[in-house]
């Protein structure tokens, strides 16, 4: 695979620093604020990607919504983002399931 992209369920904002340690550059939120009571807020994660010099992003939507513009809109950013890139969600799966969607329908750049 030529695209520098993993999968990860929920991070925090205490974890963006270490992210980016790790040698992330981007990070791709696709999990909508809300759907748990003690999930961190997209805002809360955005201000530590910026504060650890991190390319943010939210593309979100519940797990049976994936649509056709989550999918255009996830791959216009992703082709011109920064790699590595981290996207997550509440387990990963909703990630993986956008970018092999994305994939599919031949709209990432290799």
């Amino acid at each position: 695979m030529s695209h520098q992209v993993s999968f990860a369920g929920q991070i925090t904002p205490e974890q963006v620093q270490e992210i980016a340690d790790q040698g992330f550059k981007t990070i791709i939120n696709n999990r909508p604020d809300g759907e748990a009571p003690d999930q961190p807020t997209s805002a809360d994660i955005e201000a530590a990607a910026k504060k650890a010099g991190l390319a943010y992003k939210e593309i979100s939507f519940a797990g049976n919504e994936l649509n056709i513009q989550h999918v255009e809109e996830f791959a216009d950013y992703f082709n011109q983002a920064e790699q590595p890139i981290l996207m997550f969600c509440r387990t990963g799966n909703r990630s993986n399931g956008l970018y092999e969607a994305a994939k599919k329908m031949d709209k990432l750049d290799d």
